[in-house]
């Protein structure tokens, strides 16, 4: 469950200073939020999956990390980011 190209090209407009904005937090958590929603939509139909829950507790991980890194240096964007993507309930 890959995400498609022109997804991805919205996430980074969306989420991005410029169109080829990869590389800043927002963007990286954003992308792995679309690829974690992703996952958990495979895992309805196919939940005896071991290896891709694996890689999902992975990508977990990796968004919780981006996501400490940004409340603590930048509380702001932490809290606008949260509020985009409405993660925390």
């Amino acid at each position: 469950m890959a995400i498609t190209k022109e997804k991805k090209g919205e996430v980074i407009k969306q989420f991005g200073k410029t169109e080829q904005d990869t590389g800043t937090t927002e963007v990286q958590v954003a992308l792995l939020t679309e690829r974690i929603n992703n996952l958990t939509e495979h895992f309805k139909f196919h939940k005896k999956d071991y290896n891709s829950q694996r890689g999902l507790l992975k990508l977990v991980g990796q968004r919780r990390r981006l996501l400490r890194y940004l409340r603590n240096n930048e509380l702001e964007r932490y809290r606008s980011i949260i509020e985009k993507l409405n993660l925390r309930k």
